[in-house]
């Protein structure tokens, strides 16, 4: 990855690494690396996590639906 910092703007070039890097998913990566974590409970977590976004799209769908 290469950032280019024009007019010394050092401070414009970090929030693009940032942006960046944060839509790669890098900063989620670290995160999830930090400690040990089983199989379980990664299952766990993944199976809660499609949950929220089941339910956050069956919402989205109730209002544009009008209910």
């Amino acid at each position: 990855m290469r950032i280019e910092v024009r007019n010394n703007n050092v401070d414009k070039a970090m929030r693009i690494m940032k942006k960046k890097l944060t839509e790669d998913g890098f900063f989620n990566e670290l995160r999830e690396r930090e400690f040990y974590e089983s199989k379980g409970t990664k299952r766990r977590k993944a199976k809660a996590a499609a949950k929220r976004r089941a339910d956050r799209d069956r919402k989205k769908r109730m209002e544009n639906e009008g209910y």
